[in-house]
């Protein structure tokens, strides 16, 4: 059964994002990892590439498909996870804390508005699943 943080912002797109200041960490969801199986390859933006809200910023190759990355805020890349490439497991293992995938700097704070927070996620996640909790 998937697990939904309590504080994290979730996009119809089955990212998630941490805030601290004006920096959001962004990964997938365990929803989303468990749909995807076992995760093969990532393919990330490089630092100091700009990302907009709803729009690809790379994808990720599992053993069921291969789907881009939607990015669930807009700004600039400062960081990249670099220790996925090396070992993509981590994204099914933990995909909120070490498979996290690349850090923004947020253009704008308002955006965050767009997102789901866990319980809004928890029902949309379920309705996507035809499924009623």
């Amino acid at each position: 059964m998937s697990v939904f943080q309590e504080d994290l912002f979730y996009s119809r797109e089955h990212t998630w994002v941490r805030v601290d200041g004006n920096i959001a960490t962004v990964g997938i969801s365990d929803y989303a990892q468990e749909q995807l199986g076992d995760i093969y390859s990532v393919e990330l933006p490089e630092p100091d590439r700009d990302v907009e809200q709803d729009e690809a910023f790379g994808s990720i190759e599992s053993s069921k498909s291969v789907a881009e990355l939607i990015s669930p805020v807009s700004g600039e890349v400062i960081s990249v996870n670099e220790d996925i490439e090396d070992d993509t497991s981590v994204i099914n293992s933990d995909p909120y804390g070490s498979g996290w995938l690349i850090m923004v700097e947020l253009r704008d704070l308002d955006e965050l508005n767009n997102l789901l927070d866990a319980e809004e996620y928890r029902d949309y996640v379920g309705e996507e699943a035809g499924e009623e909790e």
